[in-house]
């Protein structure tokens, strides 16, 4: 009898991540009546009375995620509180709790985890919410923290990604590029002293981007900009994997193209300048560079000027139709599809 031949396990890199998250939740069907909205969005959402709670959480790897050669410990506890109540602030929602969960090998100190926590608490008490709870276990590996953050919103507040409309405005928060370049800058710098210690690391001129990269920060001014001019974004999202992601999602989820244009994206000098150093280009670090933690968001064209007169938001595009897909208008006013350039896996 002739033997099945054994199918050949498929790679992480076939899929990628968005792929990976799709295939291994596909068939998750929520059976609670109180789970509002599951995965596939910043946070879930869970119906408590008159408001929601949503829940996100998020894990920082070493060797993956950071390099503690030009991480200092408590910008990386501060910055995993951050990224995870980012997520929170894109559903529209105020976060208020937080758990820590820690794996670590036996080569960290006492001393090493008081660092870490001093970022977490000086996060926590910045963004006014409180650490209640966690884990500590061993690791054979470096570390790993991962961190759930909890907040609430009444229920028709929420924003998702799928609620954009066509002839909705594109409108994001701050500027996009200087987390991926300042990662660049320290990247380079630490070949260069791996090669020869002697040598000491030039990071002159480099505070903002270092710092986008380093300690990022998590837009709540612009959630309560919002809020108190009575604004609903129509879809919302934050800016972590790239702009270009987070346009496909929010269009997928929407059912809707998009249309922005490469002259209204936000980048700093500073990125324009260091970009020109490592020979890289502004566009492709704003649009696939990721770690900007900015607010993407829609909103109704009836808001039009209250949006404009914000300070530190830019309308860089309008929805479209699905069949018109998603695409860049360039300085020369070609049409370009914009493409996801997510983590492969490999």
């Amino acid at each position: 009898m002739e033997e099945r031949k054994q199918q050949e396990p498929t790679p992480l890199g076939d899929l990628g991540e968005f792929k990976l998250i799709e295939h291994l939740t596909q068939h998750i069907k929520i059976k609670q009546k109180t789970s509002v909205l599951g995965i596939g969005d910043d946070a879930a959402v869970i119906s408590g009375g008159n408001a929601s709670k949503l829940i996100s959480t998020d894990m920082l790897v070493e060797g993956v995620h950071f390099d503690l050669l030009y991480t200092p410990l408590k910008h990386l506890g501060y910055k995993a509180v951050v990224v995870n109540l980012s997520d929170i602030y894109a559903m529209n929602a105020i976060p208020e709790q937080i758990t820590v969960s820690l794996a670590l090998s036996n080569r960290y100190s006492v001393e090493a985890l008081e660092e870490i926590y001093e970022g977490i608490q000086l996060a926590c008490e910045l963004y006014e919410v409180d650490l209640v709870g966690g884990d500590t276990t061993s690791s054979q590996a470096g570390l790993v923290i991962s961190i759930t953050a909890i907040g609430s919103q009444e229920g028709d507040k929420v924003v998702k990604r799928s609620g954009a409309k066509e002839n909705d405005l594109i409108c994001l928060s701050g500027d996009l590029g200087a987390a991926f370049v300042g990662l660049q800058i320290l990247e380079r710098e630490k070949s260069v002293y791996e090669s020869d210690q002697k040598i000491q690391p030039d990071l002159s001129g480099k505070d903002y981007i270092l710092e986008r990269q380093l300690k990022p920060e998590a837009r709540k001014d612009v959630i309560h900009f919002l809020g108190k001019e009575n604004i609903l974004p129509t879809a919302m999202i934050d800016v972590s994997d790239g702009l270009s992601s987070e346009l496909l999602h929010l269009a997928r989820s929407s059912d809707v193209g998009v249309q922005i244009y490469e002259d209204k994206i936000p980048i700093d000098p500073s990125t324009i300048n260091s970009c020109e150093e490592l020979n890289l280009s502004p566009l492709t670090a704003a649009l696939n560079g990721g770690e900007d933690y900015e607010l993407l968001f829609t909103v109704s064209l009836d808001h039009h000027d209250k949006v404009k007169a914000l300070d530190g938001v830019t309308i860089i595009g309008h929805v479209t139709d699905a069949a018109s897909g998603c695409q860049l208008v360039s300085r020369d006013q070609k049409l370009v599809e914009l493409k996801a350039q997510g983590w492969t896996g490999v």
